[in-house]
């Protein structure tokens, strides 16, 4: 798949990743993922988590075709077709699959390449189309009191502002109050390679 769009950061943190996935979800399920860019998460995790429906989506459209071709070549029963998904949208899925729910929502690297707001927008979509006893899960960098940060996220943040003012990497009791606004309860800090957190969410 040399000829498909790409991340190395993907590639790097997917069995790390994927390691907690084994550990903290249950042996099938649904699972949607928001903001899966090259598709590469999707397409790892399926194959792994043979048991789980696994359904990509991006905000930008013009994403979908490198990751349906990805889904394409895959060959994976599991892995669905991708969806066009914003968090900003009040309605994240077709009419006709409007009620669906997941027995888990990730989303990965998002909420620092994206305006605050999209933080409250991706905690009430996901109290809206969790399963109850679902679980949201999160990865990324994020700023956390007590903790004094990490020089290269430091340095990452400001390339992150100079990009756009409304991005930046988040704190996390920032995350975690909107997440309790919209139902959802912090429910695990996974330390991860690279800097980064995995956080588990639940109802």
């Amino acid at each position: 798949m040399s000829d498909l769009p790409s991340s190395p950061a993907a590639d790097r943190n997917k069995q790390p990743i994927l390691d907690v996935l084994r550990r903290v979800l249950g042996e099938r399920g649904a699972a949607l993922e928001i903001a899966s860019g090259t598709g590469q998460h999707a397409a790892w995790f399926a194959a792994a988590l043979g048991q789980w429906d696994w359904q990509p989506s991006d905000a930008d459209a013009a994403m979908l075709p490198a990751i349906a071709e990805r889904v394409a070549r895959s060959g994976l029963a599991n892995l669905r077709p991708p969806l066009l998904l914003d968090v900003m949208s009040p309605r994240w899925l077709p009419q006709d699959d409007a009620g669906q729910r997941f027995d888990v929502i990730y989303c990965a690297n998002m909420l620092h390449i994206a305006p605050a707001a999209a933080c409250a927008a991706l905690m009430a979509g996901a109290a809206r189309h969790l399963v109850a006893g679902g679980l949201l899960i999160t990865y990324g960098p994020y700023f956390e009191a007590d903790v004094p940060p990490a020089p290269s996220n430091l340095a990452f943040d400001q390339s992150l502002r100079a990009r756009d003012p409304a991005w930046g990497i988040r704190h996390l009791d920032e995350v975690a109050a909107e997440a309790r606004r919209a139902g959802l309860a912090l429910r695990e800090r996974q330390d991860m390679p690279a800097n980064n957190l995995l956080l588990v969410f639940g109802a």
